[in-house]
């Protein structure tokens, strides 16, 4: 079976206050073929692609939940043009004024986009500089064409045509509403109430909604925790307690889905560890998605039951589940685990050791940790969590 293990999840929706709604509608494509092959590379559960600009190539991550990005440094080397600034607010709720530009043209394989709207964004600070980034495929800049998306096969389709990809297959239908931004959002039924989550394959997570749109006697099994599991495009969102619960049934599109895992927290998201169990066509023409499950393992959430972040380079614990005794508390330096020294890294380690987890593959880890200037060894084993068995009648 497969494991969820919650730690960190890296990148999550963008939404923006904009002057106005052609700024998103720019642009145009131009396809080569009636359906165009794209290079995709799914990793750390996160998918990018390569495009070209002037003849060079860079790296995307391919974002349903934000618009087509550039950095600061591509935006400098292109010597671009700055249309406007405006507010943009990031999953964490943080906001800050960036600068919207347009991208005369830009290849994807052989689908050339032009005249596409973008926003820049300084991609070096925080773990975001770890995945190496120059820029998102948002978007305003998908909803040109229809899209086929297959993680497990590192899959990524575009056409012009939706018949090209044969919906009629599709036995889950989805319908959405399109943000300002293109990005979708879509609707599900939990505990009775219906909610909006944003469709967001820049989400690394499963499932996660406000602390607010629950409630937590009605869940099958859940667990308590605190801190922040999860980073934006400006940073982290403030400590916070929470719960991962899993829930009998959850109604989404056309379908019926049992004993799902959802996390809590600052906003409404479904994401990757979800999406990676299908393959998937997006429609912007109707606003509709078309879902063909791959996968039937069951959920699991399989853990150390903490979450760290590299802080200046310094892992700390940012995340914690709430066990009787459990031994990690948020805010707790992170020494060493296993022995490999994490507390003495520059850039390039820190980010090293952010994408190859040393507990990776591990059912046991030994860390030293720093408290209150204090250091200490302690020792925290896997354990599943939320597991089937556990339901209540």
């Amino acid at each position: 079976m497969k494991k969820i293990l919650y730690t960190l999840l890296i990148f999550s929706t963008t939404t923006i206050s904009a002057q106005g709604k052609k700024f998103f509608k720019n642009g145009e494509v131009q396809l080569q073929n009636p359906v165009e092959k794209i290079n995709l590379r799914y990793s750390n559960n996160m998918p990018f692609v390569q495009v070209s600009i002037n003849g060079k190539p860079y790296n995307f991550l391919f974002d349903t939940g934000a618009p087509t990005v550039i950095s600061t440094a591509v935006y400098t080397e292109l010597g671009l043009e700055k249309k406007h600034t405006g507010k943009v607010k990031d999953s964490q709720k943080n906001k800050q004024e960036q600068i919207f530009t347009v991208l005369p043209e830009m290849t994807i394989d052989r689908a050339v986009f032009k005249d596409v709207g973008a926003i820049v964004m300084d991609f070096s600070v925080s773990e975001l500089s770890c995945f190496k980034i120059d820029g998102i495929i948002g978007a305003n800049q998908m909803a040109k064409l229809f899209w086929k998306i297959n993680y497990a096969e590192n899959s990524l389709e575009a056409s012009k045509d939706l018949a090209a990809f044969n919906p009629a297959d599709y036995d889950i239908v989805i319908p959405f509403s399109p943000r300002i931004q293109k990005t979708p959002v879509i609707e599900i039924e939990l505990q009775g109430k219906k909610m909006a989550l944003t469709f967001d394959t820049g989400f690394s997570g499963r499932l996660k909604i406000a602390d607010n749109a629950y409630d937590i006697q009605k869940a099958s099994s859940s667990i308590e925790v605190y801190g922040t599991s999860s980073v934006g495009a400006f940073g982290a969102g403030k400590p916070a307690p929470g719960h991962i619960f899993r829930t009998a049934d959850l109604s989404l599109g056309n379908k019926n889905f049992s004993n799902e895992i959802i996390a809590t927290g600052n906003a409404n998201l479904i994401g990757n560890d979800f999406f990676k169990n299908f393959v998937f066509v997006l429609d912007w023409s109707a606003n509709m998605i078309y879902m063909k499950r791959i996968n039937n393992e069951p959920a699991r959430l399989e853990s150390f039951g903490f979450g760290y972040r590299f802080i200046d380079e310094k892992p700390t614990v940012t995340f914690v589940f709430r066990e009787e005794n459990y031994p990690l508390k948020v805010g707790d330096a992170i020494i060493s685990i296993n022995n490999v020294d994490l507390d003495h890294l520059d850039k390039d380690s820190a980010c090293h050791y952010f994408l190859n987890r040393v507990e990776n593959g591990q059912s046991a880890i030994d860390l030293k940790i720093r408290r209150d200037g204090k250091e200490m060894q302690v020792r925290v084993e896997k354990k599943e969590f939320l597991g089937i068995n556990s339901l209540s009648a």
